[in-house]
């Protein structure tokens, strides 16, 4: 087994204490930042989803592989930077105003940054005006709007209507989801993506860069 399995391994596993122990070997056996982070720590988290999507795995794995995966970036950080690594993206993500659920958005967030993006968390009950903010601040490729109700699914509308008001929306890909929220009524609202779990959202904010 390579070292980039046994780390994919350990990931999947959620054990931390391997993971730190890998990433500091593979960084003395003189192995490339980008290699230890694609091939070892986000394969893992990436086999991990697939595992998610298709129920063989659950919320309470994915948050203590995320731990395992944090384990490993914060010993990698420093040799990422000297290589000039970037993430292959950059999200702001938020729970819509009037919505205090954010299990849902935290587990997409999760996968977000398994999936290696940089990941901007607003938090819940969010402002379209604090979103377009963010947007502007800090000039995200996806805006993910999370909602857990039937009465504040709309409010993911009003933000893009925020987006567009401001002049910026076509800056941005905007995805939505939730358990309210449907294909239909993100077409009707103008959303770039809906998906009905944390997984698919990784896969298809992927797809965006996909050359």
């Amino acid at each position: 087994m390579t070292i980039f399995e046994e780390l994919s391994e350990a990931i999947q596993e959620g054990d931390a204490e391997r993971v730190a122990e890998l990433v500091g070997r593979a960084i003395d056996e003189g192995i490339q930042a980008q290699d230890i982070l694609d091939k070892g720590l986000l394969d893992g988290m990436n086999k991990l989803g697939v595992k998610f999507k298709n129920n063989e795995v659950f919320v309470p794995e994915v948050i203590i592989a995320a731990r395992a995966l944090n384990s490993g970036t914060t010993l990698l950080k420093a040799k990422l930077v000297e290589e000039g690594v970037k993430p292959i993206g950059k999200v702001v993500i938020a729970t819509v105003a009037g919505d205090l659920h954010d299990i849902g958005k935290n587990l997409v967030k999760l996968m977000f940054e398994g999936a290696g993006f940089a990941v901007i968390d607003l938090g819940v009950d969010v402002s379209a005006e604090k979103i377009v903010d963010a947007v502007k601040e800090n000039d995200p490729d996806i805006v993910a709007l999370s909602a857990l109700l039937t009465t504040t699914m709309i409010q993911q509308g009003n933000v893009i209507t925020a987006l567009q008001e401001a002049g910026i929306r076509d800056k941005v890909k905007v995805m939505v989801g939730g358990a309210p929220v449907t294909e239909d009524f993100a077409n009707s609202i103008g959303a770039d993506k809906y998906t009905s779990d944390a997984a698919t959202a990784a896969e298809e904010a992927k797809a965006f860069f996909a050359v």
